[in-house]
């Protein structure tokens, strides 16, 4: 792979080099990482798009909602980009991938993009190199990256260290304002959207609206917030109602993080988490070496066997890692 050749095709907006170039970053095979990194470096670093990560549960209307938004935002003009993350099946590793086709319309613009990835292994609602997926759809000129997470509940909090906005969809009638000041998911969003307001569930979801407007304020002020986030809002992704204000809202905030400081400092904080992140991985990969699966196949034997303690035995191996 000539890594300079996709480097400048992926900065003209190819999207199939675009795709080639994710799938690079998102191989574990030693010798795709290393030229992953080549990638990476060879692109533009003066490109940012508005990253906005969502989640809710599943069938909350998250592809629904994206389509919309991503049309409103094509006839503005903007470019989209769509990174939608898979749950992958803890016995056979697989994935649907089926978010794509839940997202007909937007997926024949051609300022959009759309790529669907899998979970695998890795928590927290999204694959352990969206982050890198991100770099590159910003390097390929997008304005909006959508980062879509897996859907399971309370524990999706990392995309917040990924993205600008973290917006969250709620469902109406799906509990009560106590739901509001459990900790995790509900402290970080921006912006909380009750999806499907339209219909019979028009008035559940301005019900839900305001129980979540009242259990918002039981929060800690945040320093990132201006006054009135965050906030609650009720959306009809399928009519498309409400759309336009949940946008001004967006930017409204945008533009004051941006006005304050707190944009680059969100973003020099993010870059700090993730190198961690990516010590605490490669370090993490050196268990797989044969070397030390053999040496923590033996520390484990004796520690079954009861022939040593499991904390003295874990500081052994740890010690014989390091030499």
């Amino acid at each position: 792979m000539d890594i300079k050749g996709i480097a400048q095709r992926v900065s003209a907006g190819e999207r199939r080099a675009l795709a080639r170039a994710i799938t690079l970053v998102e191989s574990g095979r030693a010798d795709h990482r290393a030229r992953a990194a080549d990638l990476l470096a060879a692109l533009p670093q003066d490109r940012q798009a508005l990253r906005i990560g969502l989640s809710g549960t599943p069938g909350v209307g998250k592809s629904t909602f994206i389509e919309s938004l991503g049309m409103m935002l094509i006839r503005q003009g903007l470019g989209v980009a769509v990174l939608a993350v898979d749950p992958s099946s803890s016995r056979s590793g697989g994935s649907i991938l089926g978010d794509k086709t839940r997202m007909d319309l937007l997926s024949r613009e051609a300022n959009a993009f759309i790529r669907p990835s899998p979970s695998q292994t890795h928590l927290g609602g999204v694959a352990r190199r969206t982050r890198e997926a991100v770099r590159l759809c910003e390097a390929a000129g997008f304005d909006v990256v959508l980062i879509e997470t897996v859907g399971v509940g309370q524990s999706e909090t990392v995309v917040a260290e990924m993205s600008d906005l973290f917006l969250l969809l709620l469902a109406p009638a799906g509990g009560d304002e106590l739901q509001g000041v459990k900790r995790g998911i509900m402290e970080m969003a921006d912006i909380i959207l009750v999806n499907k307001a339209d219909g019979d569930l028009k008035p559940a979801a301005v019900r839900t609206q305001a129980d979540y407007t009242g259990a918002l304020r039981l929060l800690r002020k945040r320093a990132q917030d201006p006054d009135g986030y965050p906030l609650a809002m009720a959306v009809s992704a399928l009519q498309e109602n409400g759309l336009e204000d949940a946008w001004h809202s967006m930017k409204s905030l945008v533009d004051w993080r941006r006005a304050e400081g707190f944009w680059e400092k969100t973003r020099t904080a993010q870059a700090r988490y993730w190198f961690e992140e990516d010590v605490k991985q490669r370090l993490l990969a050196q268990l797989q070496g044969p070397e030390a699966r053999a040496a923590l196949a033996a520390l484990s034997d004796k520690v079954a066997a009861g022939e040593a303690d499991p904390s003295a035995a874990a500081q052994a191996f740890v010690e014989g890692l390091g030499r």
